[in-house]
C-alpha cells in the first residue's frame, strides 16, 4: 500500500503497509513555500485596548509569530532535528470486529526499544492540539535512565490518526473508542501482549477506553488528565458551602474551564468542517486557534516560544486540521465530551496513577519522575508481569 499524498491532502510521501516499515518526515518542498507564502498575506484582526487573552491570542502574537514564520522559522532542519532525535514508522492496522469504525488506520509511530532486559513496554498517548512530539524530550530518559534503579520502557507513542503523519480518517466513526482498539491492535503488531499506557487531554480519555475495551492488554495506566466533572450533588453542597477546599478548587477550576475556553471543543464537536475551511487557509489563523489553548496549560504564556507555536501547528497543518478537530464530534457521539464539558467513561478496573500539575503541561522533569515513581513500583502498577 505505497501511497503518495499530494498537496491537496498531506503533503508528504508514506508507505503504510500491513507491517512496520522505518518512515522519515519529509514534508514537499512546494508546500513549505506555499505555507510561507500564505503566511506572509495574513490579514490580521483589529485588536481591542483589554488584557491580553481576554478575548483570545492578542494580535500582538501573532504578528511576532507571523515574523518569525516568515523570516527565521526552518522548517528543513526542524525535520532534520526529529528524524534525527526520534526512531520512526508507518504501518497499517486494522480495528477488530464490534469497533465503530472498521476501514483499516494507517498509521505513523515512534518506536524506541530499551537495552534493558527488564523494560516495560509504555504506550505514550498524545493530546489535542500537541502530537507525537510531545515524547520527544524525555524518551531517552524513559528508554536508558542514568541510574538503574529507574525503571526502563520501550517506548510507542502514535501520531493519533489526524495529526502528525497519522492520515485522518476516511470515513466517519473514529472516535476515542476507535483510538482505543487501534493502539492495542498496534501495541500487539508489535509484540507486546500486555503494556502499560501514559496520557493527557485527549490521550488520557482514549487510555480510559483502552484499559476498559483490553483488560487482557493494559495492565496499568498514568493519566495526568483525570477529568471529572461535579455531579449535581456536588454542585448543590458547593452553592450550600458544604464542599471541601479541594472539592471547591476542582469544581471552580472545572468551570471556569468550561464557561470560558471550551468555545472552541463545542465547535470541534458540532461543526468542525465549518471551522475546517478558515483553519486549513490560514496558517496564522490556525496556529492563533491552538495556541489559545496552548498557553493556558503552562505557569507563564512565554513559555512558549515561536518555534514551539509553529512546530506544533505544524504537525496537524502539513495534511490540513480538519481531521484533527472532527475527532472531538466523534467523540461526542461516545458521550466522551459534551457542550458542558468532559462527559462520562467506563471504570478503570487497572491500577491508575494520576499526576494533577498546576497547569497541566508537565512534561519533562515532573512528567518523567511520576512516570517512574508509579510504573517502577511493580506492586503497586502490576508491572511485576514484564
Amino acid at each position: 500500500m505505497s501511497t503518495f499524498y499530494s498537496v491537496s491532502r498531506v503533503n508528504f510521501v508514506a508507505n503504510f503497509g500491513p507491517s512496520p516499515a522505518p518512515f522519515t518526515i519529509k514534508v514537499n518542498e512546494e508546500f513549505i513555500a506555499f505555507t510561507k507564502q500564505k503566511v506572509a498575506l495574513t490579514r490580521f484582526p483589529e485588536d481591542v485596548d483589554q488584557p491580553d487573552f481576554t478575548d483570545g491570542p492578542p494580535v500582538h502574537n501573532g504578528t511576532t509569530v507571523r515574523d518569525y514564520w516568515v523570516n527565521e522559522y526552518d522548517w528543513d532542519l526542524v525535520q532534520t532535528q526529529l528524524n534525527a532525535k526520534l526512531i520512526q514508522y508507518t504501518t497499517t492496522v486494522l480495528p477488530p470486529p464490534g469497533s465503530s469504525y472498521v476501514e483499516p488506520v494507517p498509521l505513523h509511530f515512534v518506536h524506541h526499544i530499551s537495552s534493558r532486559h527488564d523494560a516495560i513496554p509504555l504506550l505514550f498517548i498524545h493530546g489535542w492540539p500537541g502530537s507525537f512530539i510531545e515524547v520527544e524530550k524525555i524518551i531517552d530518559s524513559l528508554t536508558s535512565p542514568s541510574s538503574s534503579t529507574d525503571p526502563a520502557f520501550h517506548v510507542v507513542a502514535p501520531s493519533v490518526p489526524g495529526f502528525g503523519f497519522s492520515p485522518a480518517p476516511v470515513k466517519p466513526g473514529f472516535g476515542y473508542m476507535a483510538a482505543a482498539h487501534t493502539f492495542d491492535a498496534l501495541m500487539k503488531q508489535l509484540g507486546y501482549s500486555k503494556y502499560v499506557i501514559q496520557g493527557g487531554d485527549q490521550g488520557a480519555f482514549i487510555l480510559r477506553y483502552q484499559a476498559h475495551l483490553h483488560p487482557e492488554s493494559v495492565v496499568a495506566v498514568h493519566s495526568n488528565f483525570w477529568i471529572v466533572p461535579p455531579n449535581s450533588n456536588d454542585l448543590q453542597r458547593y452553592q450550600n458551602n458544604e464542599t471541601t477546599e479541594d472539592e471547591t478548587v476542582s469544581i471552580e477550576a472545572y468551570e471556569g474551564f468550561t464557561t470560558t475556553f471550551w468555545g472552541y471543543g463545542q465547535i470541534q464537536q458540532t461543526r468542525p468542517l465549518r471551522l475546517g475551511f478558515g483553519m486549513t487557509d490560514s496558517p496564522i489563523g490556525f496556529a492563533m486557534w491552538i495556541y489559545d489553548g496552548m498557553w493556558g496549560i503552562v505557569n507563564n504564556p512565554g513559555f512558549w516560544t515561536p518555534e514551539d507555536i509553529i512546530t506544533w501547528t505544524m504537525m496537524m497543518w502539513i495534511q490540513g486540521p480538519y481531521g484533527a478537530s472532527r475527532i472531538y464530534k466523534e467523540a461526542a457521539k461516545e458521550g466522551g465530551l459534551t457542550l458542558e464539558g468532559v462527559g462520562t467513561y467506563p471504570f478503570v478496573n487497572q491500577p491508575v496513577a494520576i499526576s494533577e500539575f498546576a497547569h497541566d503541561l508537565g512534561y519533562r522533569t515532573l512528567l518523567l519522575e511520576d512516570i517512574r515513581g508509579f510504573f517502577g513500583n511493580r506492586e503497586l502498577s502490576n508491572t511485576a508481569v514484564f
